[in-house]
């Protein structure tokens, strides 16, 4: 039997029947079509807000230390450091690009002619 490629399930049920793994997707995809992208963010913007009000400020506080501390065990110390140097190299040309686009009107990166 072919191994599924990329995208394809091999936890198929018997009988054709779709995976949760498949119904899930579908799911997912119907929602999109229906309401849109945005709605994904609309309603995690609510539940950050709802988490918020019901466990306080201090518990992103809290999962944000722990995620940190498994990152640095993952990828070290230096790893902060690299991602910093990236962020900052990135924010310097947007900010470049902002300076000549004021100066001469032109197009940001990723910006279409119209």
């Amino acid at each position: 039997m072919a191994k599924p490629t990329k995208g394809e399930s091999d936890d198929k049920q018997p009988g054709g029947e779709m995976s949760v793994r498949e119904a899930g997707k579908k799911g997912g995809n119907t929602v999109r079509d229906r309401y849109g992208s945005g709605f994904y963010e609309e309603i995690g913007r609510k539940g950050g807000q709802a988490t918020r009000q019901r466990h306080g400020v201090e518990f992103y506080e809290s999962i944000g230390q722990k995620g940190g501390k498994v990152v640095k065990e993952k990828y070290g110390a230096d790893f902060y450091e690299e991602i910093g140097h990236k962020g900052g190299q990135k924010v310097k040309k947007l900010i470049a690009e902002a300076k000549k686009n004021l100066a001469g009107g032109g197009k940001t990166e990723g910006e279409e002619e119209g």
